[in-house]
């Protein structure tokens, strides 16, 4: 108990006088991570809607790639990313091993599965008939597909939520092809990493608050953000109040 009060103490020390340069690692973690979730969800939304609506060869394999990607080791995504991003590697003429953009890479890689996942299975429970009645008033593909992604609100935000921390709380493979470099590639895992194996376990528990705290916030704006689509959808599908059918007494009675 000692060492986790000293933990919440030397937190609120952190943040206020910003030591280990936490508010940069932080800003850092979010640019990042934030980042490879956006790019992951528009990924995620065309890959989940071409499965979902097309019948092609291969879509058991495709499906079950995806679902195996969504619990594939981040040490192995990072250790392909590092091996494409290598100096002698593939792409090593973009010299991006042990920057930022490496990092985005690998949690795009993590995220994308999970956001597939998600928009897939939703697309995929939706009645076939909705998109045979928007294609009958001439809507076009894009249009289709933003129509039904309306119908799957809820299941995005899900999605969004979920690639989001698989994003963040990534720590194999940021460090694998970010290589942890102070002022450059350090986010909060890579931070508290580097501190436990230092054997500094009152800043590691500090910054894994501030860490803890971050996602907690980011999650209840999108659980905000999702009650209120909840609210608003159950109010435009909530049937009409029935009007009183009586006759007033003093109505003439119709006539043969």
């Amino acid at each position: 108990m000692d060492l986790i009060r000293d933990g919440f103490r030397e937190a609120f020390w952190l943040l206020v006088h910003n030591r280990s340069d936490v508010y940069e690692v932080a800003w850092r973690s979010i640019y990042v991570s934030g980042t490879a979730t956006l790019v992951s969800l528009v990924l995620g939304v065309a890959a989940g809607a071409v499965i979902a609506f097309k019948r092609f060869p291969g879509r058991l394999i495709v499906m079950t790639l995806v679902n195996t990607g969504m619990g594939l080791p981040p040490v192995v995504i990072g250790l392909f990313v590092a091996i494409v991003l290598w100096r002698s590697g593939p792409l090593g003429l973009l010299a991006w091993i042990y920057t930022a953009k490496a990092m985005i890479i690998a949690q795009i890689i993590i995220a994308t599965p999970v956001n597939t996942g998600f928009v897939e299975a939703s697309l995929a429970a939706l009645d076939p008939k909705l998109r045979l009645q928007v294609y009958a008033l001439g809507a076009s593909r894009l249009q289709m597909l933003w129509l039904v992604l309306q119908e799957v609100r809820l299941p995005l935000l899900a999605a969004l939520m979920a690639g989001f921390g698989a994003a963040i709380s990534e720590v194999g493979a940021s460090v694998m092809v970010g290589g942890n470099i102070a002022g450059q590639t350090r986010v909060l895992t890579g931070t508290i990493l580097l501190q436990q194996s230092q054997g500094n376990f009152g800043p590691a528990l500090a910054l894994g608050i501030i860490l803890l705290t971050m996602m907690l916030a980011v999650n209840l704006l999108f659980t905000w953000i999702q009650l209120g689509v909840s609210r608003d959808r159950a109010q435009h599908d909530a049937p009409a109040p029935i009007q009183s059918a009586s006759l007033s007494i003093n109505a003439p009675w119709p006539t043969r």
